[in-house]
């Protein structure tokens, strides 16, 4: 048994029929050369042989009896592949629309929980040749960073398929079902464990608190310059409770023009990501007279997981982001939206200790799932106060191109969680020299039009961060004009320089004008005394 984090269990216990909580893939396909075989089935026998290399793929949930604790992970040694991985064919033409409709449609239902939390569809009918495949697994068993630990198990960085060392026979068999005994036993013994962790670690939390209490501390906001200390979201059309059906759109953009960009602007690929969607939610608010004048603020998770770490697990938290979406100024918005992303990590950072730390909670499945069920219907998502506008993620992928059963992967676009208060997410995966996004919403929030609508906005908004000038020409244009040189006040006579010494009138300034004018280049300490 393999006891659920709080973390991973909260998945479980805030969805509902309405907010699905796994997270999926799209990826585009192309077969080789000459190719004649059936693609469906040699991705099935591809995983036949490597089912067993990840054990997101062939574990189970056993609740805990009266849902006293959170579920363990149980082995499930019975793997139905016919019932996880299907085929689809798309209708004439097989359009990239017809795509994104359909991967919509797929995301949109529940997987079952007395199996293994995951499906995977080959999708076929594309009219430029390409073969697409779909694969969805729960986010309590998977975060990004492991799902992409997920797919070095399943794929290949060549078209030659990788031999994988068969797996071990199973010794002492395995049950369907665990005993109430057992399972009880195992869920005191467990969260005694998470206690004794939680005191261990309490004097690391002190300092942890401590460094993040000086981070915040010294955000000391120079005179005229945007505060870092952000308030409550404004109410958008994004924030409103979310039906199950789904709108699903595409992106793709080179990384390394925006990794250039982003170090020629002032800024990091990260940076760049997030004047894209400020700037492309900006436009699309406006042009409905829908732009509130407080600035959209975007929940953007951060990972807690270390390098060497590649459990398949969650591990992760979140921080605000200003996107200073009121900013008429571009590069005024630009400069805002760095220095809110840089110093929510700071913080975050320090705190990275404390945030990953598993405390148990009795009762918390039947408590968070009652919890969920009253937000969706009874929509105090659009009445209560909101902490983001919009999800914004960007997930490093992988670097090298991959293959899956002998074919060429040419994109990988992630398909994400949209929940009640926030029924847009945007998130961003590199993968080959690419920045793949994927926009994921409640189609009642907005529809699959509006959404090609919103990507023609993030392009239009990447065009216009390109016309920004770079961070050395605008040094330049701030350099205050030369003082007089030295050689030129020594060719001028003592009657001349005492000419140009003496204290000249204002033109244009009546006497009444100057004396009002006056008091205010006293000091500040005179003018009170003045009015006291």
């Amino acid at each position: 048994m393999d006891h659920l984090s709080g973390m991973d269990a909260a998945f479980l216990h805030i969805e509902t029929p309405e907010t699905p909580m796994h997270v999926g893939s799209l990826m585009l396909f192309e077969l080789p050369k000459g190719y004649k075989g059936d693609y469906y089935e040699d991705v099935k026998t591809m995983l036949v042989k490597r089912l067993h290399l990840c054990s997101v793929l062939h574990r189970k949930l056993a609740q805990m009896p009266f849902e006293l604790a959170e579920p363990v992970w149980i082995e499930d040694d019975d793997v139905d592949l016919d019932f996880h991985v299907r085929s689809a064919t798309l209708r004439r033409p097989g359009t990239l629309a017809q795509l994104h409709q359909l991967v919509a449609r797929l995301h949109s239902t529940l997987l079952d929980r007395s199996r293994p939390l995951w499906e995977m569809v080959v999708i076929e009918g594309l009219e430029n040749g390409q073969v697409a495949f779909y694969s969805k697994a729960h986010h309590s068993g998977v975060d990004g960073k492991a799902g992409v630990e997920l797919a070095k198990v399943l794929y290949d960085v060549g078209p030659e398929m990788r031999e994988v060392p068969p797996p071990r026979r199973t010794r002492g068999g395995s049950r369907y079902q665990l005993g109430v005994a057992e399972l009880l036993q195992a869920a005191v013994s467990n969260s005694a464990q998470q206690y004794l962790k939680v005191a261990k670690l309490l004097p690391t939390a002190a300092k942890a608190l401590g460094a993040a209490g000086k981070v915040i501390a010294m955000r000391k906001t120079v005179k005229g310059e945007r505060s870092l200390n952000i308030g409550l979201a404004p109410k958008t059309i994004f924030n409103e409770s979310i039906t199950n059906q789904r709108s699903f759109s595409t992106l793709s953009v080179p990384l390394a023009h925006v990794k250039a960009l982003g170090a020629r602007v002032g800024g990091t690929v990260n940076t760049v990501v997030m004047a894209m969607c400020s700037g492309a939610l900006r436009r699309f608010l406006k042009e409905r007279n829908l732009l509130p004048k407080k600035s959209l603020i975007a929940m953007v998770p951060v990972s807690l997981r270390s390098a060497e770490d590649d459990a398949m697990n969650n591990q992760v938290s979140a921080i605000r982001v200003d996107l200073a979406s009121e900013i008429n100024d571009l590069p005024a918005r630009f400069k805002a939206i760095h220095a809110s992303s840089e110093a929510a990590k700071a913080v975050v950072k320090e705190l990275k200790p404390v945030l990953g730390v598993d405390t148990p909670v009795t009762g918390s499945p039947w408590f968070m799932t009652g919890l969920a069920s009253l937000l969706g219907r009874s929509e105090l998502a659009a009445r209560l106060p909101s902490a983001g506008n919009v999800s914004i993620s960007n997930v490093p992928g992988p670097p090298m191109t991959l293959y899956m059963a002998g074919a060429r992967m040419t994109h990988y676009y992630p398909v994400s969680i949209p929940y009640h208060g926030m029924g847009l997410n945007i998130t961003v995966q590199s993968y080959a020299g690419s920045l793949e996004f994927g926009l994921t919403a409640c189609r009642r929030v907005l529809s699959q039009e509006e959404s090609y609508e919103l990507v023609e906005h993030l392009k239009a908004a990447l065009q216009e961060i390109e016309a920004l000038p770079s961070i050395d020409q605008a040094a330049t244009q701030a350099t205050p004009a030369e003082p007089p040189r030295i050689a030129d006040a020594a060719t001028k006579g003592p009657a001349e320089m005492a000419r140009e010494a003496r204290p000249r009138k204002a033109v244009g300034v009546t006497k009444t004008a100057a004396r009002r004018v006056a008091p205010a280049s006293r000091p500040r300490a005179l003018r009170k005394e003045r009015t006291s």
